[in-house]
Order: structure tokens, then C-alpha cells, then sequence
């Protein structure tokens, strides 16, 4: 079992920047790919971006792409999503999730675990 905790999110001016951060607890959390996903009101979950196990690849929705920075720490177990040049578009909850497939996962069905989510809004 692995638990998530995402924190940072928070209201912003549109062009500025916030910084996630989700601490996991439980099992290795090195053996975990990690994403990040948002979904906002009246919306479905999308992918906005995952990183391998050891942190040696990442990718991005087209979207985000460009403006957002997902890394990890696995000394402070520790997955973090640096988002700047906010859009109001971005307005979101953004959720962590880890899964058991260590190489990058885009799917969200792929994911073994969830955080409760962080909001973000991102005001014009």
C-alpha cells in the first residue's frame, strides 16, 4: 500500500507559477512510476505528466508541455510538479498517483494508487 499526500496548490494570477509536491509513505517508493493528472469541474481526469522510477524520463500532455516540470526525489520519497506561465485553463484538482509499471504511464487506468488532490486555480 502506498499512501499520497499532495500539497501546494492555491490561487494564482494567471502567468505565474506554483509548485506541487506529493510525499508518499508506505512501500518503496522508488519502485513506483509517478504521475500527475487534473480534473476540472465538469471535465474528465487527463494526464498531464508521469516520470519514471528513477527519474531518468519524463513526458507531457502537449498542453503542459513547455510549462510544467515533473522530477522526483527519491531520498524524500517525493514527486514534485513545477508549473509556470499559469492559464486560467489550468484550473484544476491535480492528483499524484503512483503505479507498479516503473517505466513512464500516460493511462490513468494504470495507476495503483491516488492522492485526495490539490486545487489549483489559476485566476485572468
Amino acid at each position: 500500500q502506498v499512501q499520497l499526500v499532495e500539497s501546494g496548490g492555491g490561487l494564482v494570477q494567471a502567468g505565474g507559477s506554483l509548485r506541487l509536491s506529493c510525499s508518499a509513505s508506505g512501500r518503496t517508493f522508488s519502485n513506483y512510476a509517478m504521475g500527475w493528472f487534473r480534473q476540472a469541474p465538469g471535465k474528465e481526469r487527463e494526464f498531464v505528466a508521469t516520470i519514471s522510477w528513477s527519474g531518468g524520463a519524463t513526458y507531457y500532455a502537449d498542453s503542459v508541455k513547455g510549462r510544467f516540470t515533473i522530477s522526483r526525489d527519491n531520498a524524500k520519497n517525493t514527486v514534485y510538479l513545477q508549473m509556470n506561465s499559469l492559464k486560467p485553463e489550468d484550473t484544476a484538482v491535480y492528483y499524484c498517483a503512483a503505479s507498479r509499471i516503473r517505466t513512464l504511464v500516460i493511462q490513468d487506468r494504470q495507476y495503483d494508487y491516488w492522492g485526495q488532490g490539490t486545487q489549483v486555480t489559476v485566476s485572468s
